[in-house]
């Protein structure tokens, strides 16, 4: 069985690609169910492209990386990519975990405002970058005009990276006929799950489907950023024992003692694939050793989230940030007046008939 099918592997590109594929299934869903084919074709397809060119792309790089990584073993006999190997997964990890924050707080004002939406995203997407902008205002218009792109091509380049690092760690000693099968098993388990959320979220109403994903998502963002800090601190671990902690297995001298909250001998995300726990440590963030900046990030993620939606709601009724002075304070226009001129508009601008392309001209 050894021989044919490494079930290690097989959980780690399970793991791996299954979030990889939630958040794409996600954003597939939520294109589908905002602009969808039968509303603004152009703008949906342009975006839906964007998705599957920022798999593609990650996917690429991944595939460079890994023959590179490949040739640089047999060549040098020895593992060069390892000792950055915690660096790397919590820099994308803290990236992924902000972009996902920041779309998430977006998605749930979409059914509110969907009309409003539509008109921004295909603005967005053609709209031309201002002669002589500053690096702020050109890397908010990238970002604005790419968001489809980005997400997925962090996702697929994280994991896909960690998949390699992950396979060639535990594959040492295993024959190479065990991969294929684990391989191909494991990536068709992540993307079924994915195309079955993408199903049910097609099937659900629009808000049920944004309040549940945004959810899910930040749950997702929040393992993210706590597991990114943790990363940091077990490669500041690494450097002062001089070896991979992970080596010594679930016990004394895998973790920093004088950094430890609690620690448990087992339940390990880091060995021999991980198993259950090593799909806890990819959706949830889940570690058997937590240390103070883990958990303490943790929960300062879930702070910052709550503050920044007390302030959306604050800025949704009152018409301005918390501390800050109301814009129509001094012109004596009231929100609710600025609110109705702001829906007429809509209604006139944006006609059942009235296509995206034919509002911008």
């Amino acid at each position: 069985m050894v021989n044919v099918f490494a079930v290690p592997v097989f959980f780690i590109c399970f793991r791996e690609c299954l979030e990889t594929s939630i958040i794409v299934s996600v954003l597939l869903a939520f294109l589908k169910q905002t602009l969808g084919p039968d509303r603004d074709p152009a703008v949906y397809k342009k975006l839906v492209r964007q998705v599957w060119l920022g798999i593609a792309a990650g996917l690429a790089i991944c595939l460079i990386v890994g023959c590179g990584m490949i040739g640089a073993f047999y060549g040098l006999r020895k593992d060069v990519f390892a000792p950055a190997e915690l660096l790397w997964e919590g820099i994308f990890g803290v990236i992924a975990s902000v972009i996902i924050t920041l779309m998430g707080a977006a998605l749930l004002r979409v059914s509110k405002l969907q009309e409003k939406w539509r008109l921004k995203i295909a603005r967005a997407i053609e709209s031309k970058e201002k002669p002589g902008a500053k690096f702020g205002q050109k890397f908010k218009h990238f970002s604005e005009k790419y968001a489809m792109f980005l997400l997925p091509f962090v996702t697929v380049l994280r994991e896909g990276l960690e998949a390699i690092v992950f396979i060639g760690g535990v594959g040492v000693g295993m024959p190479a006929s065990s991969f294929p099968l684990a391989v191909i098993c494991g990536v068709l388990a992540g993307v079924v799950i994915g195309f079955l959320i993408y199903k049910g979220g097609n099937r659900s109403a629009l808000q049920v489907f944004l309040i549940i994903s945004t959810c899910f998502l930040y749950l997702v963002a929040a393992g993210l950023f706590s597991r990114a800090v943790w990363n940091f601190e077990n490669r500041e671990w690494n450097k002062i024992i001089g070896g991979d902690a992970a080596e010594t297995g679930s016990g004394a001298g895998s973790y920093d003692i004088r950094q430890s909250v609690w620690h448990v001998n087992c339940c390990n995300p880091g060995i021999n694939g991980g198993g259950g726990w090593g799909v806890f440590n990819s959706l949830l963030g889940w570690q058997n050793s937590a240390t103070y900046g883990s958990v303490l990030s943790y929960n300062l993620y879930w702070l910052v989230v709550i503050i920044g939606f007390l302030a959306m709601g604050y800025n949704e009724k009152k018409g301005h940030w918390p501390f800050m002075k109301s814009k129509h304070a001094d012109g004596g226009i009231s929100r609710q007046q600025s609110a109705s001129d702001s829906s007429t508009a809509e209604k006139v601008a944006v006609q059942p008939s009235t296509k995206i392309h034919e509002v911008h001209h």
